[in-house]
Formats: structure tokens, sequence, C-alpha cells
């Protein structure tokens, strides 16, 4: 019922809400209801509706596609974030090799192949990628429980989430990793035991 009242005193009908019985009757209620109403209001069959009908459906398809946008924007966010990420390692990687290359050219020295250093320097990518990974899934986690805390929303992290969130992780640490770890067990070692 609205506030104000009509010319003959009465008040007018703003809104009417209706159930069906059943999710299956629903398209058949609002069928009923569009005839009944414009019976009520005298239109004729070329006339437009004078009012509208919503369902609850139609409010969770709106919000579906509110969902399936939000969902894109957070992959192009966590597609950039991870695209950081992995030049930060990839920079940290190569600033390790510079830093190590006595090390290196020692390890080459002692009997080390080129395959060892490429491995030695892909499992430090992986670990550093992989606690990075923990780290942001740690505090994503503590989000999810704060916000469910409020009572406004009920957030979870599912196990398979938590393990594509590291997975990726791990791709981005050997993708981003692995062209310092060949620079690293390209290094001759003389050269790399004469460097300063």
């Amino acid at each position: 019922m609205g506030g104000e009242r009509t010319l003959s005193g009465d008040y007018p009908v703003t809104a009417i809400f209706t159930r069906a019985r059943s999710e299956e009757q629903v398209d058949d209620v609002i069928t009923q209801i569009s005839a009944t109403l414009r019976e009520e209001h005298n239109l004729d069959v070329d006339d437009e509706n004078d009012f509208q009908i919503f369902s609850q459906t139609e409010f969770l398809d709106s919000m579906r596609t509110i969902l399936g946008l939000l969902t894109v924007f957070l992959g192009a966010v966590a597609g950039i974030s991870l695209l950081v990420g992995g030049i930060g390692i990839m920079n940290i990687m190569l600033v390790s090799v510079t830093e190590r290359t006595r090390e290196i050219g020692l390890r080459k020295a002692v009997g080390a192949r080129g395959n060892d250093i490429l491995l030695q320097f892909v499992v430090e990518a992986l670990v550093l990628s992989v606690t990075g990974g923990l780290i942001g899934l740690t505090i994503g986690a503590l989000i999810a429980f704060i916000v469910t805390l409020t009572g406004v929303l009920t957030a979870t992290v599912a196990v398979s989430h938590a393990a594509i969130a590291v997975g990726f992780a791990l791709v981005v640490g050997l993708f981003f990793g692995i062209w310092p770890a060949r620079q690293a067990s390209r290094l001759d070692p003389i050269v790399a035991l004469r460097s300063e």
C-alpha cells in the first residue's frame, strides 16, 4: 500500500507479493497474475502492461550476471598479481645468480653438472613462489574468516581452490625461475671463479 490517498480517499495498491506452491508453477502463476491484472485494468490485446511483474528467478539471474562480471574482474586482478609476482621472483633469482657466481663456479669445478645447478635454482624459485602462495592463501583465509564473523556473508575457502592457488604459485615459480636457473647452469666455471 502507498502512503498517499487517491481522490476517492482510498490508498492505491503499489505492490502485491505472491508466492507459488512450487518452483515449477512460477511461470504459470506469473501468466495468471498478468492476465488478471490486464483484465482489472481494462487493457486491450494491443495495449502494453501498465504494471510490472518481477520474480525471484529474474533477481537471481541479475545477481549471477553481476557475480560473473565480478569473477572476471577478480580474475584479471589475480592475473596481474601473478605476473607482477612472477617478475619479482625472476628478479630475485637473477640477483641470487649474480651474487652466487663464485659458488656456482666452485660447484662446477668440483664436478657439479649444469643440470645440478639448474635443479638447485629451479627448486629455490619453487620454494620462493610456494612460500608466497601460502602466505597469500593464509591472508585470504583470514579475510574469509573475518567476513564470516561479521555475519553479513558466509565466506569459505574450499580445499580445491586452495590447491589450485598453490598450483598456480608453483607454475609461476617454475615459469619465471627457469630462465635465471638456465643462466646459472650455463656459467663457465673458470669465469665464475674469477668473478668478484
